[in-house]
């Protein structure tokens, strides 16, 4: 979250226009009869809100066969790895952007280390955790990083997913030129580790393009920029104050909140969902490949990656 915006003195929603954890359950309840499979929890920093365990468990309540994830900078794993893997947690992600520690400051405008980070990952796999590390790169930036990242999380047997920088809310200033494309990145893991071999898709709507090495560690790639994936997208995001967005680049969410205060029960929680995905059209990633889009999305922070 932009230091510059968000000052010692920024006023936060109130408590009231925040989804409270009944109210997230509900959300949840409504779309597991849609297919919802996965709920994964992200933020800013989830670990950040009070009780998260707790509200992971009443979503493990719900449905004992959902994948349930959370995405954090890992900065606060080694203090609740234990706690989360015990109220139902499945696997974290852990979004790590350097093995050089003026490199992570520099990012997360703060004092961590890598080490501490990677210390937390540690902590989550000892705990029964699934991990894997989102690795973003940018050009100019850290590409050096991508051998030292597959490096250390190969002997940790940790999958990594690199991601081409995208130009999501919060990337004012992103241009193409700052992009490294998967194939590139791919280019140069090869040059320390040798030729990648590609893996099948497990699954519609996978957004990782799965590779591994000879042998047999898997590196995974986000590749919206180069290989959008928007027509197999089934993804939806729900903010923090209860608004649902089909796309990370929604310039508007819908709010879900509203409906709930005002006394929808689950049926008509799942009914707004519904009318709301079968007229959804979003495809930016596409569009952009083609002509120069013009978008204000929400910020990255407000709904997560």
């Amino acid at each position: 979250m932009p230091p510059e915006i968000f000052g010692p003195n920024y006023e936060f929603l109130p408590r009231k226009q925040i989804l409270s954890f009944e109210d997230i359950v509900m959300l949840v309840k409504a779309m597991l009869p849609l297919g919802l499979e996965k709920v994964r929890i992200t933020g800013g920093e989830p670990l950040l809100r009070k009780d998260i365990a707790v509200l992971i468990s009443m979503i493990r309540e719900c449905d004992y066969g959902l994948d349930i994830a959370l995405t954090t900078n890992g900065s606060l794993l080694t203090r609740h790895a234990e706690k989360l893997a015990s109220s139902g947690l499945d696997r974290v992600t852990v979004s790590l952007d350097a093995i050089e520690d003026e490199i992570v400051q520099d990012i997360s405008n703060s004092s961590i280390s890598s080490n501490d980070i990677i210390e937390g990952i540690k902590a989550a796999l000892e705990h029964g955790l699934e991990v894997k590390v989102n690795t973003v790169i940018i050009k100019n930036y850290n590409e050096h990083q991508i051998i030292p990242i597959t490096q250390r999380f190969s002997e940790m047997g940790v999958s990594v997913r690199f991601i081409e920088y995208m130009d999501v809310g919060g990337t004012k200033n992103w241009n193409p030129e700052q992009v490294v494309f998967g194939d590139e990145i791919r280019t140069i893991i090869a040059t320390r580790f040798g030729r990648l071999k590609p893996l099948k898709q497990q699954k519609y709507g996978e957004v990782a393009n799965r590779w591994s090495l000879s042998n047999g560690y898997e590196i995974g790639f986000i590749e919206s920029i180069s290989k959008p994936f928007c027509q197999s997208c089934t993804r939806a995001r729900i903010s923090a104050n209860g608004k649902l967005y089909t796309c990370l680049f929604s310039e508007r969410g819908y709010d879900l909140k509203s409906l709930i205060t005002m006394g929808a029960d689950i049926k008509d929680l799942r009914d707004a969902v519904i009318a709301l995905w079968r007229k959804r059209d979003d495809r930016y990633s596409e569009l952009r490949t083609v002509q120069e889009v013009e978008t204000n999305p929400v910020e990255m922070h407000f709904i997560g990656g």
